[in-house]
């Protein structure tokens, strides 16, 4: 992971609005280190999903600003310490043990996030249109139809066995979740999530669906002293000495 990834993703951190970070190359190690530094100047992980990068094979992770006084004592105190933090200059150092649980988070989120009945599903039709495809490029005769529907019962018989990996996928990554003190809790669709201790899930719905993202209520009290203040999770800038990108 390059300097540049990170201070694209804090210069998009500086709307105070929820960001969309890419991985095109499918990377859970980097999206995790990204979140970590994210997670130092006032944002924090918010979910996960597939079709990143041009091909689709990718990743996009959604951060969004935390108000809780300590994500802002935090921030406030980056800030101060690496002030130029978003024009490519010195970072927090990473922490191992955070970036690992930030990485188990990720993965257990993209493993839970389908039903095995909506998983089934997905898998009939996308085997079904592979199959259809495969029938038509070996001609449209009654050979090709046949073996096209024998790949296809074929690929199904194999579902089952996904379904047993991606169950010991999930526990291997809830049970390090729980030993860290994470706590299982389901969001309104009834998937499973886990939260830091303290922590909620943040926003409400589906946090990628268009508006359906909102902050927790903000936390009583003075905002924490330093260039950081709610919602504004970026410091001030000088428009003559960081001119916009293009």
């Amino acid at each position: 992971m390059s300097k540049r990834h990170v201070r694209k993703m804090l210069r998009q951190m500086a709307s105070g609005e929820p960001v969309q970070v890419t991985s095109a190359m499918a990377s859970m190690k980097k999206l995790a280190q990204l979140g970590f530094f994210a997670q130092q100047f006032g944002y924090e992980y918010a979910d996960v999903k597939q079709g990143g990068g041009p091909q689709g094979n990718g990743f996009v992770m959604l951060i969004v600003p935390d108000p809780s006084p300590q994500a802002r004592a935090r921030a406030a105190q980056n800030w101060a310490q690496y002030p130029n933090a978003g024009d490519g200059a010195a970072l927090p150092p990473l922490e191992t043990d955070a970036v690992e649980l930030l990485k188990a988070r990720i993965k257990f989120d993209l493993a839970a996030r389908y039903t095995e009945k909506q998983l089934m599903v997905l898998a009939g039709v996308g085997f079904a249109v592979s199959a259809m495809g495969l029938g038509f490029e070996l001609g449209a005769d009654t050979t090709a139809v046949v073996i096209a529907g024998i790949i296809w019962a074929v690929l199904m018989a194999l579902v089952p066995v996904g379904f047993v990996v991606n169950r010991r996928y999930k526990a291997k990554y809830a049970a390090a979740l729980r030993a860290a003190g994470f706590t299982p809790v389901p969001d309104q669709s009834g998937r499973l999530r886990y939260v830091p201790p303290g922590g909620q899930l943040p926003g409400h719905g589906n946090p990628f669906a268009g508006g359906a993202y909102a902050p927790p209520p903000a936390p009583s009290g003075p905002p924490a002293a330093g260039p950081y203040t709610a919602p504004q999770p970026y410091p001030p800038q000088n428009p003559r000495s960081h001119p916009p990108q293009s």
